[in-house]
């Protein structure tokens, strides 16, 4: 009988150490024959477990609010411009073929005009001396230089444009693509200006 309750005492122990319950735990289940675990008893709730937080009222936000401006700023943009040397504006590069573009209208004279047949033909001639044969629909003469967009902004060029050739004339057209609500502006150039001139004293 003595080596029966040195054994179980000798299990009850081992089971203390297995599970990490106390001894006198172990003793318990050992003379009870149950190995389960005591519970512990509930936690009684406390006040501040008790009171839930407060809801968070729901914010309103305006268009405004998404505007970048001095009080509200983009945290993703670089300064590095700001503090970079400024740069030349880069001039956008004209695609349409122009004839004498480096020369300006006063610069051309007229003085030949064909009238005859579909395709009427105008002939001006450069401070070079050099004839060059235009007809409707050529671009010609040195380009106008126009800036938009601000600081920041693109430069684009404007060119003249043959929209007529009449009988003693030629008429030239300037249209500025980003403002179509603007009328273009018109240039006519006169056959043998010198000429009529000369008329006009005598």
């Amino acid at each position: 009988m003595p080596t029966r309750i040195t054994a179980l005492v000798a299990c009850a122990c081992a089971t203390a150490l297995v599970t990490g319950c106390s001894p006198d735990k172990a003793l318990q289940a050992a003379n009870t024959g149950s190995t389960s675990a005591a519970r512990p008893p509930p936690v009684a709730p406390t006040a501040t477990t008790a009171l839930a937080p407060p809801p968070i009222a729901p914010m309103d936000y305006a268009e405004s609010d998404f505007v970048e401006s001095d009080r509200n700023r983009d945290p993703f943009r670089t300064y590095v411009a700001t503090f970079a040397p400024p740069e030349r504006q880069r001039v956008t590069k004209n695609q349409r073929a122009v004839t004498l573009p480096q020369f300006s209208i006063d610069e051309l004279r007229l003085v030949a005009i064909v009238t005859g047949g579909d395709y009427p033909r105008a002939m001006v001639v450069d401070p070079g001396g050099k004839g060059w044969v235009l007809k409707r629909g050529d671009f010609v003469g040195r380009p106008e230089i126009v800036h938009i967009g601000g600081a920041n902004g693109a430069d684009y060029q404007l060119n003249w444009r043959v929209d007529k050739v009449r009988d003693g004339d030629l008429v030239l057209l300037r249209e500025d693509p980003a403002q179509p609500g603007i009328p273009p502006a018109t240039r006519v150039v006169t056959l043998h200006p010198e000429q009529d001139q000369k008329e006009k004293i005598d």
